[in-house]
């Protein structure tokens, strides 16, 4: 039906080549495997040689110099950095030329020499894949033609006279059946095909693999959808040579279709932009079919389509009409199309349009669908993510916008409307407009403090173990500065030893502590140190003001127990693994106490 097909795709194998690693442990399997079979074919021969199976003590020598040449092979594939495609081709060519040489002196069908010629067929499907294990199996073929001739025009005689002035054996060759060879012959060459086509496909898989681990490592949050999208559309377009390539996507409780849309540049695919369809073609994109995967040809007669349902399954009499609509709308002569579901809430199709390089229709799309289906749910963590972000942004707005509203601005309002009353008052009563005028200016004062410490609060920050110190340092200087309270920062240490997550989460503990100080203590003096005490680091935040409603010294656990104590200090703490004591004396002030582990190193590179 696909007679016409620009031209067959690249081989799957070339898409994911071996490094040097993985070809120097492929040499090592195979150089161990070939002295093990040598091995077990010579103490075999030596235990039973079977009349009729060994002609010559010749086939004993040459097993030994194959062992002995094996062995030698596998030291230098263990001993060498790296195996050269050329020492790989001198090793197979051994390999051939061993097993012809010892067929000489066993027959074709019982004798060891067949083994060998397994071996290094597999060889050669293990090291590249079809054509090379079909071209091994063709050229063993041709050699043991050609040495049937040779023992046919007298090499057995020509050779004793000369192996009798050696005082060797004589060669004890046996002229091979030509129908026995010629089966032999047909024996190897449908081996050959066998192992190289299990070998392609296995290899075709493992691309394939490699293709889709490619693309889901490469799809980053902080692209974005549209990032994302470009990345993965592109690489399928560079797969199959299409000439662009489309997705159409619809929400689940939405009636609007997107159209995403990438196509070749110059060098490389070009940005991917995205159409909303128009209400009259909708339909051509997101068409009712039972088809999962769909591949069409133009022809003279219309399209011609292979079809497949969402299991892989061919569907024999399923229709094409939805072709010549979205042919309306698309200018195409051949076309794959793919489902594509983002979870629950997105689905659509991926539509590749005059694809170049194809090779068996059926094989193709049930890639794409395995293709599909995994990379799928990595958009839609994309999509998921980058909502939820946008969410968490405009909640996080939200909330700064309330207590904008109901803190700092009404509270604003109220001194506008005071200071108002008080301008018309002020000409008869200045005693009393000083004071009120001193209880305004506190009032400001307070409200500009807590517009900066909303805005230090919504203000994301890194704060390594470089930078800890200097940063508690100057957050102590500013608050007193900013509240005029007498605070002080004293660190026994010249560096902090701590990730950077406890590092934030330890800068906002002190934060946070000295916050409460100027809300809730009414004190006059501050003391934050930092010191290493029992292997461990604490963090000693101490004021002279009320305390808190309890009197003595209350551990982590109790707090968590009678709920005392800031709520947002124990959370963090508990990030932190720490430990934290609050020891308070009421109307003389309190002490907090947070002790934080050392950094865990981790046991993995």
């Amino acid at each position: 039906m696909f007679s016409i097909i620009p031209r067959y795709r690249d081989l799957w194998r070339f898409r994911a080549p071996l490094s040097a690693g993985e070809i120097r442990r492929t040499e090592r399997w195979l150089a161990t495997a070939r002295v093990a079979l040598t091995i077990v074919a010579e103490f075999t021969l030596w235990m039973e040689p079977v009349r009729g199976v060994v002609h010559s003590s010749w086939l004993y020598w040459l097993l030994t110099v194959y062992l002995v040449n094996a062995v030698v092979v596998m030291l230098l594939v263990r001993f060498r950095p790296r195996s050269t495609l050329a020492f790989r081709l001198v090793v197979h060519a051994a390999d051939i030329l061993w097993p012809v040489l010892m067929s000489m002196f066993a027959t074709a069908q019982q004798g060891p020499f067949f083994l060998f010629f397994v071996f290094v067929m597999a060889a050669a499907a293990y090291r590249w894949g079809l054509w090379e294990t079909v071209g091994t199996a063709g050229t063993a073929v041709a050699l043991l033609w050609v040495e049937a001739l040779i023992v046919r025009s007298g090499l057995e005689s020509a050779a004793d006279p000369w192996l009798r002035a050696l005082h060797l054996p004589r060669l004890g060759v046996r002229e091979l059946d030509p129908q026995q060879l010629l089966m032999s012959s047909v024996y190897l060459i449908v081996l050959g095909f066998l192992l190289g086509y299990m070998s392609e496909n296995q290899k075709k898989v493992r691309a394939e693999r490699a293709v889709i681990t490619r693309v889901l490592s490469s799809t980053r949050v902080e692209a974005g959808l549209t990032g994302t999208m470009q990345q993965i559309l592109g690489e399928v377009m560079t797969i199959y040579g299409a000439r662009r390539v489309l997705s159409a996507s619809q929400e689940a409780h939405s009636y609007r279709i997107f159209l995403a849309e990438v196509s070749h540049g110059a060098d490389s695919p070009e940005a991917l932009r995205w159409r909303e369809a128009l209400p009259e073609t909708e339909k051509a994109y997101l068409f009712d079919s039972p088809a999962d995967a769909i591949y069409a040809l133009r022809s003279a007669k219309g399209f011609q389509s292979v079809q497949l349902d969402r299991f892989g399954g061919r569907l024999r009499d399923a229709g094409a009409d939805f072709l010549d609509a979205l042919s309306r709308v698309e200018k195409f002569d051949a076309l794959v199309s793919v489902s594509l579901v983002f979870g629950t809430e997105w689905s659509g199709r991926v539509f590749l349009f005059d694809p170049q390089m194809m090779g068996d229709p059926e094989e193709e799309l049930r890639f794409l669908q395995e293709f599909a289906q995994q990379v799928g749910p990595a958009i839609y963590n994309v999509y998921l993510v980058r909502r939820l972000r946008e969410r968490a942004g405009a909640v996080e707005r939200g909330r700064f916008a309330r207590e904008l509203h109901d803190g700092a601005i009404q509270s604003l309002i109220a001194v506008e409307m005071q200071l108002d009353v008080l301008r018309r008052q002020s000409g008869t009563q200045a005693p009393v407009v000083n004071a009120e005028l001193g209880r305004i200016q506190r009032l400001l004062r307070e409200e500009v403090l807590k517009l900066r410490e909303l805005m230090q609060a919504m203000k994301s920050f890194e704060v390594d173990a470089d930078r800890l110190l200097g940063f508690i340092s100057d957050t102590v200087e500013r608050f007193r500065r900013e509240t005029g309270i007498a605070a002080e920062f004293v660190s026994e240490l010249d560096r902090v030893d701590l990730s950077q997550k406890a590092c934030r989460e330890l800068a906002r503990i002190v934060q946070e502590s000295l916050v409460n100080v100027r809300k809730h203590s009414g004190a006059h003096n501050v003391l934050v140190r930092l010191a290493p005490r029992s292997g461990k680091l604490q963090l000693t935040v101490e004021d002279d003001g009320k305390g808190f409603s309890f009197s003595g010294r209350l551990s982590q656990a109790e707090l968590e127990t009678t709920g005392k104590g800031p709520a947002v200090i124990r959370e963090r703490v508990r990030l932190l693994a720490g430990e934290l004591a609050i020891e308070s004396t009421p109307g003389h002030g309190a002490r907090l106490e947070v002790r934080i582990p050392p950094a865990r190193k981790t046991n993995h590179g």
